[in-house]
């Protein structure tokens, strides 16, 4: 299957979606998964911040069940990633022996994907080749997890009246997103999961510190966030930064403002790792680092707005 192909799967899949949202986000997961799903972020291009080109890498030659006898991936990890707290050692290593494909320690080295291989002592990319080994900057071997906050409202006249798409008749709805500061791509605000932390933190912490950088909310952000999101994707994430050994996946939960009241009214300050901020139209124009349209289009079909 090509990638053009690929794509085209949601579109088949879309009516049975729209007759049953609830299935939306385990269609989407069935398709994330190794053996179907063919990355494209983090293959045939430059690594970013560095001068480093991945070895080419076509549709064909993704999955690792696939024969690739020349297949000569160049190794990098960023400069920058040696000594931090966040990052593991190097490998191979006579003093660091990572307990794969389970808790280790606080970190969590298991991957919503199942079992992944482990070669040479080095874990593999369950998705398939990347061009690159080594971690890239990336702080963990094997997945990183993140969690990504869906914070979305409906669109409002000046009188305070939900918006509709004129051509589909459905309400228009709005989401924080991000600007990046390392691709300038916009984003959802979410960030990695730090060992032995509950996603549920994580979720509400990079919210608070990407979207707002203020804490005098804080009361009414911690109401908004304890009153529970809605799960609509557990799994990998095409990252630009991926490698053969190292790459993200994240558990993306949306938290909706129904009557605007509540985060819907507060006004965005961009902070931490991002660069801008902003309340922005959903739609299938929409434009998002890595796979995060794919994440949010899940969101479009659970509330059944336009898309």
């Amino acid at each position: 299957m090509t990638s053009f192909e690929f794509a085209l799967l949601p579109l088949l899949f879309l009516p049975l979606i729209l007759e049953n949202p609830l299935t939306s986000a385990q269609m989407m997961s069935s398709l994330v998964k190794p053996g179907i799903f063919r990355h494209l972020m983090c293959r045939n291009n430059m690594y970013p911040r560095s001068s480093v080109l991945r070895y080419p890498v076509s549709d064909e030659q993704v999955f690792w069940s696939e024969p690739f006898p020349d297949y000569c991936p160049p190794a990098y990890t960023a400069p920058h990633i040696g000594g931090q707290v966040w990052a593991d050692p190097p490998l191979p290593s006579d003093t660091f022996w990572p307990q794969w494909n389970q808790l280790d320690g606080q970190v969590n080295r298991e991957s919503f994907h199942g079992a992944y291989n482990v070669q040479n002592g080095l874990p593999l990319n369950p998705i398939g080749r990347t061009g690159l080994t080594g971690r890239g900057s990336l702080g963990r071997w094997g997945p990183n997890h993140a969690a990504d906050p869906i914070v979305t409202r409906w669109k409002r006249d000046d009188q305070g009246a939900i918006v509709a798409n004129p051509t589909t008749g459905k309400n228009i709805i709005q989401m924080v997103a991000i600007q990046r500061s390392d691709n300038k791509l916009w984003a959802i605000p979410g960030g990695m999961v730090d060992p032995g932390e509950n996603v549920s933190v994580t979720l509400k912490r990079e919210f608070t510190e990407e979207a707002l950088n203020f804490t005098d909310k804080a009361n009414m952000v911690e109401r908004f966030f304890q009153a529970g999101g809605v799960q609509v994707y557990q799994g990998y994430v095409d990252d630009f930064r991926n490698t053969d050994n190292a790459w993200m996946e994240t558990t993306a939960l949306n938290f909706h403002d129904e009557d605007g009241s509540q985060v819907g009214q507060l006004e965005l300050m961009a902070g931490d790792d991002a660069s801008n901020v902003r309340w922005t139209d959903v739609d299938s124009n929409l434009k998002l680092h890595a796979n995060h349209a794919d994440i949010v289009r899940e969101v479009v079909i659970r509330r059944n707005a336009h898309w």
